[in-house]
C-alpha cells in the first residue's frame, strides 16, 4: 500500500491561549523586582526582613518574601489570563523592566545613591 502526503498539508492544529505562559513571565519579573525592593528597603533602613535561617541572616527573610510575592503574582495572573491571548510584546517589555529594576536595586553602588 502506497500513500502520498500533500506537501504543506498539516493536521488540524488548535491554537492555545498564551495567557498562562505570559503570567509566568510577568511573575518572574515581579519576583525579581520584589527581591530588589526588599534589598533597597533594607539598605535604606526602612524595613528589615526577619532572619528565617540564622546562617543567612536577613537574606533568608528577603528571599523568602520575594518568592512569596512571585507565587502570589503568578497565581493571580494565571487565574486572570489562563484562557486569554495576552500581547507578548507588552508582556516581554514589562518582564524586562521589572527584572532590570530588580537587578539594579540589588547592585551595591545603587544603594549609595539613597
Amino acid at each position: 500500500m502506497h500513500t502520498t502526503a500533500t506537501r504543506g498539508a498539516t493536521a488540524h492544529q488548535t491554537e492555545r491561549p498564551n495567557g498562562d505562559a505570559m503570567a509566568a513571565f510577568v511573575a518572574a519579573g515581579a519576583g525579581s523586582f520584589a527581591m530588589g525592593l526588599f534589598v533597597v528597603l533594607h539598605e535604606a533602613g526602612i524595613y528589615s526582613a526577619p532572619s528565617l535561617y540564622e546562617g543567612a541572616g536577613g537574606l533568608s527573610g528577603r528571599s523568602t518574601f520575594a518568592v512569596i510575592a512571585w507565587l502570589i503574582v503568578w497565581a493571580v495572573l494565571h487565574r486572570a489570563w489562563r484562557d486569554r491571548d495576552v500581547p507578548s510584546g507588552r508582556t516581554l517589555t514589562i518582564t524586562l523592566l521589572l527584572t532590570g529594576l530588580g537587578i539594579l536595586f540589588t547592585f551595591p553602588p545603587f544603594w549609595k545613591l539613597l
